[in-house]
Order: C-alpha cells, then structure tokens, then sequence
C-alpha cells in the first residue's frame, strides 16, 4: 500500500514559485494559440467586396480560437480555484502539475488542427481528448491534495465535494461532445457550451 499522507511527502518548492511557473506557460500557451490563425495575404489592390469575402472565410478559424480561449481561460479559472486552497507544495503535486502544464501546451497546439481541418472529425476528436485527459488530472490534483492533507484544514467537506462535481463537469461534457460527434459534428463544436449553465447550477448548490 502506498503511504499518502502528507508525511511521506517533503515540500520541494515554494507554492508561489510553482503558481508563477503555471501562469506564465498559461499565457505561453495563449500566445503560441494566437500564432495558429492564418491572416490571409491581403492584396492592397483588393477591393472592399474582396477584402470582405476574405475575412468571411476567416470565420471558422476564429470560432476555433475563440473555442480554444474559452477553454484555456477556464482552465486557467479552474486551476487557481484548486491552488488557491492548496497549502503545502508536495514534490508529488509538482510532478502532476508539470505534466498537467505540459497537456496544456499540447492543447494550444492541437488547436491549429482544428482551425486548418474544421470540417473534419479526426481534428476534433484529437482536441477533445486532449481536453478530457488535461481536466481529468487537474480533478486527480484535487483530489489528491485532498488525500495528503495538502489543503487548509478549515475547509468543509461539501466544498471538498462541490469542487470534484465542478472539476468533473468539463472531462464528462467533452466526453459526451466526443460521442455526438459520430452523429452531427456541427453539434459537437457547440456541445460544450452546456458546461456554463451545469457549472452555474454547481456553483449555487455547493455555495455554502
């Protein structure tokens, strides 16, 4: 049996250190998202009619990011929420964040997939589950920090519990997305958008 009490862990580096680390690969990974929309070469000689048709078909690419923010953001949300209630940094929490900063990098870009093949499945399936897995290990860092006391002491446990349910709701909505997606792909892009009002409904059950 493995030892998971916080004993059995010795602290490494200062929480700070690792929160500053994590914030500055999240704006790595928003600037590097920006970078994959392809700005067409626009002819000066272009007339307004042209220029227009040209920034129509940029639509889909920017639907795409806005996607990709949109998620990376409430990755960002999520993560400060879970590290704002962890109180000892455990070289263990270490290790699962890094990889979980490294899955986000991986998913600014596989968003360059989605905005160059919008129209096929394959692209999105790659997404979503680069989406899931990143979701699911930071629902696996707050739920380990829970085991090896690594969270402040006066938390109550129906906090503990509304934030698993939160943490959980983005892994099970791309889940499903990915599954919808063998059925109408157009429905699949906008599938996640239930994320906001399941997330509503959490945030007032578990207020207290």
């Amino acid at each position: 049996m493995f030892d998971l009490s916080a004993k059995a862990f010795t602290p490494k580096i200062k929480l700070e250190h690792i929160i500053t680390f994590s914030d500055a690969v999240f704006a790595f990974a928003l600037t590097l998202m920006a970078l994959t929309v392809d700005i067409p070469d626009l002819d000066l000689n272009l007339s307004e009619q042209g220029l227009t048709e040209r920034l129509y078909d940029m639509i889909p690419q920017l639907e795409s990011y806005i996607l990709s923010f949109f998620i990376i953001a409430l990755f960002w949300v999520s993560y400060h929420q879970v590290f704002n209630h962890v109180r000892k940094s455990y070289i263990s929490i270490v290790y699962l964040n890094l990889v979980f900063l490294l899955l986000i990098t991986i998913l600014s870009i596989s968003t360059s997939l989605v905005i160059s093949f919008d129209n096929y499945q394959i692209s999105y399936l790659i997404y979503y589950t680069v989406v899931v897995i990143t979701s699911a290990l930071l629902l696996l860092i707050w739920w380990y920090a829970i085991q090896i006391d690594a969270v402040g002491n006066k938390i109550h446990p129906y906090f503990k519990k509304g934030m698993l349910i939160q943490l959980g709701i983005i892994p099970v909505a791309f889940s499903f997305a990915i599954a919808v997606s063998y059925v109408n792909l157009n429905v699949a892009q906008y599938f996640w958008l239930i994320i906001i009002p399941v997330n509503m409904y959490v945030r007032q059950k578990f207020k207290h």
